[in-house]
């Protein structure tokens, strides 16, 4: 397909903007390690609840959207929709705590929590595989959509399209650090959200579709429609409904979605200027990730099934395309081109924007990781902040190298998606009560890290090539989170505890409260040692309360906005009536818990 010349004048003023705001974030990034990967602690709610959202807004999250609408139908989005129960408890129990913790990352929080030897080793292994291994594995999702949007949208050739667009992101990402990356993720956002929902609304209209009335009322549609699977088909209702919210939000590790914080939400939150500015970044995030973005993305994979009901009706329109990557996700980018031009440009700005986004995020993440929790931890104690910075920068593009390599291995969305879910299963629940109950120790980490990681090399690689039947990734899902529990649960009790002065200084520093530490506040009161701060009710039971309800506002706002694109008024509005009456009732909640 060709661009007009006012869709290259778009492009280009958003590559140019990009990079202005990148050198002038660059000014004070430079100065040093805490600028670079924190932004100077001192960033707002507003800014950093933005930059979450955008950060989780890539370029294969309308692609990851729209195959699982053409799959398994709008409720399908249940494998992803029920994370918002781990963001809502990291919301009122955890984003206060981890801003307390004062750490530089979330991987320093290891020595903090644990001591000796192993927690200087879990400390440093988790920073190569989560800061390089694993994150590689997540950009290159990221540059895999971007290698179908450039192959179907523009023409480019895969190495062509990752030579541009991650040059960019590399460039604006190591200049300024952090402080570059928010401020650059407040820019794309805005112009992300524009894009999108001006382009599904002209999508819809379509005479290809023709219309919202048309789009909902389709006989190949309606059936997709269901924001709940039907009870009936009781294999679909268990799969992608019953697990995900009974088992995997709080089970499984996954970017942006970790049980009790981790990763850019924790670096977020501990950038932000107080517990309270933490606690707000991260409610904005959740509400406008789940609540705000999704319908867009919905309507055009709904809409994409009239005009491309199959595979090979993308084939068919795209046949310079590289058939082994021709999947669901590619719909998404195929519906683009249906734009008009000034619009076209616009979206291709839009999903630019994603794509620096979340990879600039990824760059900063992954690159702290390496610099402070293996660098200066193990290789250079005594590194200077300019050192620091500059091995930040290096290693910035050494993980984009890595990244796009991988990506042209890769073919699809969902499979990443699942083989990330995979990877972390079962270590959930560690990330949860870790901060309050003491039993937990280093042994129970390393032993979930490790266990989690066969089970799935093990169900992922090993039991296929062995001639086995493949075994679905709902129940790997359910094998991986038990087996992994099962063990590290039975290493906590069979192993020793911390010693208590690790334990006593962790509880005087984070004041998590409750009976899971009862034993060690005891121990401290006998040995003469004051580990409480102010008395008072210990507020987790109201921040989990907060949740609850909390959840309960957001999925409402979120269905009212569905039923009410189905023209289903009366349930819309009945729906809305309860997020606001929800919401109430959270403002009185809330204002009972404690933060400084």
């Amino acid at each position: 397909m060709q661009l007009s010349s006012l869709d290259w004048y778009i492009l280009a003023g958003f590559f140019i903007t990009l990079l202005l705001i990148g050198f002038w974030a660059s000014k004070k990034a430079g100065k040093s390690v805490n600028e670079f990967f924190l932004s100077g602690r001192n960033m707002p709610w507003w800014l950093l609840g933005i930059s979450m959202v955008a950060t989780t807004f890539s370029a294969d999250t309308p692609n990851l959207v729209t195959d699982i609408v053409r799959t398994n139908g709008v409720s399908g989005n249940w494998v992803w929709w029920a994370f918002l129960l781990t963001g809502m408890l990291t919301v009122f129990v955890y984003a206060k705590l981890w801003r307390r913790s004062e750490v530089l990352t979330d991987l320093e929080f290891y020595e903090l929590r644990y001591g000796g030897k192993g927690a200087a080793f879990l400390r440093g292994f988790r920073a190569v595989y989560l800061g390089v291994f694993f994150n590689i594995m997540i950009m290159a999702t990221v540059c895999l959509a971007a290698i179908k949007i450039g192959g179907v949208m523009l023409g480019l050739d895969p190495e062509e399209t990752l030579l541009i667009a991650c040059s960019v992101a590399v460039m604006y990402s190591s200049i300024g650090g952090l402080k570059s990356v928010i401020m650059t993720d407040f820019f794309q956002f805005t112009l992300a959200m524009l894009a999108t929902f001006w382009a599904a609304a002209v999508i819809v209209n379509l005479p290809q579709v023709g219309g919202l009335e048309n789009l909902i009322n389709h006989p190949d549609i309606v059936p997709k429609l269901d924001l709940i699977p039907d009870i009936s088909n009781t294999e679909l209702f268990i799969t992608i409904f019953l697990l995900p919210l009974a088992l995997q939000w709080w089970s499984v590790w996954y970017p942006g979605a970790e049980p009790g914080g981790g990763g850019y939400v924790a670096q977020r939150m501990l950038s932000a200027k107080n517990e309270n500015h933490a606690v707000w970044a991260t409610l904005l995030f959740n509400f406008m990730h789940y609540a705000i973005r999704p319908w867009p993305w919905i309507l055009v994979a709904l809409a994409s099934l009239i005009v491309f009901p199959n595979l090979d009706d993308l084939q068919s329109a795209f046949p310079d395309i590289d058939s082994s990557v021709i999947g669901h996700d590619l719909a998404y980018p195929a519906m683009m081109t249906l734009l008009p031009a000034g619009l076209l440009g616009l979206l291709l700005a839009s999903l630019a924007a994603a794509f620096m986004s979340t990879i600039a995020s990824h760059l900063n993440w992954g690159s702290s990781y390496v610099v402070n929790d293996f660098y200066k931890r193990f290789l250079k104690p005594d590194a200077t902040d300019r050192q620091m910075v500059g091995l930040g920068r290096i290693t910035t593009v050494i993980l984009m190298l890595l990244s796009a390599g991988l990506a042209l291995l890769l073919s699809n969305a969902l499979q990443a998606f699942n083989i990330l879910l995979q990877v972390g299963a079962g270590t959930g629940l560690i990330f949860i009560l870790r901060w309050f109950w003491y039993r937990i120790n280093v042994y129970s980490e390393i032993t979930a890290m490790i266990v989690s990681f066969l089970v799935a090399l093990y169900l992922q690689i090993i039991h296929p090539r062995l001639g086995f039947e493949i075994i679905p990734s709902e129940f790997q899902l359910v094998i991986g989170v038990t087996i992994t529990t099962i063990i590290w649960i039975s290493v906590t009790l069979l192993t020793p505890t911390e010693d208590q002065k690790t334990l006593q200084e962790f509880y005087r520093k984070i004041q998590p409260g409750g009976m899971g530490w009862k034993k060690v506040v005891d121990q401290a009161k006998k040995d003469g040692i004051n580990i409480e701060g102010e008395k008072g009710a210990w507020d987790v039971p109201t921040g989990i309360l907060c949740m609850l309800i909390g959840s309960i506002t957001i999925y409402s706002f979120l269905f009212s906005i569905g039923y009410f694109l189905y023209k289903d008024f009366n349930l819309a509005f009945i729906l809305i009536s309860v997020s606001i009456i929800s919401l109430y009732f959270l403002n009185k909640t809330w204002r009972k818990l404690k933060m400084a």
